[in-house]
């Protein structure tokens, strides 16, 4: 059975004429090149070894007769080669880099730089969702003159680095020492041509880009977070002979007062007193969408400083899948009554409802000394130390003579 996966990676018959095999490549080319669609990296190989092989009428015919494991191992009416040998062949060229005739020597395109722009955006626009209107300003080609710089034919080779775009110079080290320095060529920018200032393109002046604004529809979907990244494809700035680079998006998500995001659920902080937490609570809580929630807590379930409650499926909606949502989880902290807030028969009354003490016992003998509680107090613990240290101190000084005191000498 004749092996045709060649074919059918660029979607030709076998049959098909070189003109057929070179326009399926282009187009695949194109659409799956990694610069263009970066996760499609291993399908451009499979496009470019297909064509690599189908565009050169020996290997194809060594193909055709024995195929893809004779191209493989060599041998047979052809020379052999390893894929891997194609690989690097083909990306030292590239699609973009070919001229018209298409051969694969050629050299590829340069690709600009990206722009990174970051976005500032809350908490809300991340569980709503949002479209934000950011105004680019960028380079893009001059129109007037269509990228070069002037009229037709204007621009001639730099005589100062003599079209290589660099001038090298020399610095004296020593004696018979001297380095080499190189630098993009000031009179052409590294261009290797230049044009006369009467023959400059009046739009650009000879730069062959001009300044743009261009207003750019940022879609923030429901559920992005923190770090990601929106892609412009092509929206960088633009050069001639020169593919643009890509406008990226940074979201960088602003503080919130109450919520804090972990992953696609939120958690919050909320304060009850001990009333609350003995005997049960109400309350309300507006979400990131205007809603009001209302949340209760039964009496008799004791909430503890610290405790931490969960409500299912009120945390950040999941990117990509809205209707699915994370959860919401709040700390409560209990504030507890000031010093005498009420009377002692009260306290009495207080006492009975709430469980009772420990047992507690009463030393006997008389090895036991009572003891009062204080307030802590940081300041003043820190100057009674120091208080204690300077006693110590003095005895030490006492003992030791002062300053003009003998010293015992060590054997």
């Amino acid at each position: 059975m004749a092996d045709t996966k060649l074919y059918d990676v660029l979607g030709v018959s076998k049959n098909a004429s070189d003109l057929e095999i070179k326009k399926a490549y282009r187009k695949l080319a194109k659409e799956f090149h990694p610069d263009k669609n970066p996760e499609a990296g291993d399908k451009f190989k499979e496009i470019s070894f297909a064509y690599e092989v189908l565009s050169d009428s020996k290997k194809r015919s060594v193909y055709d007769k024995f195929g893809l494991k004779a191209m493989q191992e060599g041998g047979h009416d052809g020379p052999g080669f390893a894929p891997d040998d194609f690989f690097s062949h083909l990306f030292g060229g590239g699609l973009f880099g070919m001229g018209m005739g298409g051969g694969m020597g050629a050299r590829r395109q340069h690709r600009g730089e990206d722009t990174v722009h970051p976005l500032k955006i809350s908490l809300e626009e991340m569980y709503n969702g949002k479209t934000a209107k950011l105004q680019l300003s960028k380079n893009v080609i001059c129109a007037a003159c269509d990228g070069k710089g002037g009229r037709s034919g204007a621009s001639h080779t730099c005589r100062t680095c003599r079209g290589c775009g660099v001038k090298i110079s020399y610095r004296q080290l020593g004696p018979g020492m001297s380095q080499q320095l190189q630098s993009r060529c000031p009179d052409c920018r590294g261009e290797g041509k230049v044009i006369n200032e009467k023959d400059r393109c009046s739009l650009c002046h000879g730069k062959k880009v001009v300044n743009e604004t261009k207003i750019l529809d940022v879609h923030i979907d429901k559920g992005m977070r923190e770090g990601q990244k929106i892609y412009f494809r092509g929206e960088g700035d633009q050069q001639p002979e020169v593919e643009p680079g890509d406008v990226i998006i940074v979201l960088h998500q602003k503080h919130h007062d109450k919520f804090q995001r972990s992953g696609d659920d939120l958690v919050m902080t909320h304060t009850i007193t001990l009333t609350e937490a003995l005997c049960g609570f109400c309350m309300g809580l507006k979400h990131l969408d205007g809603r009001e929630l209302l949340i209760k807590h039964p009496p008799g379930q004791v909430v503890k400083p610290g405790d931490i409650k969960g409500i299912e499926g009120e945390g950040m909606p999941h990117y990509r899948n809205p209707f699915e949502k994370g959860n919401l989880y709040i700390k409560f902290d209990v504030t507890f009554p000031e010093n005498h807030f009420t009377n002692e028969i009260k306290l009495k009354e207080l006492e009975q409802l709430l469980p009772p003490r420990p047992t507690f016992e009463m030393p006997k003998g008389d090895n036991f000394e009572e003891v009062d509680l204080h307030e802590y107090d940081p300041n003043e613990r820190t100057a009674g130390m120091s208080g204690r240290q300077e006693a110590y101190a003095s005895d030490d000084d006492e003992h030791a003579g002062g300053p003009g005191g003998i010293q015992c000498s060590h054997q």
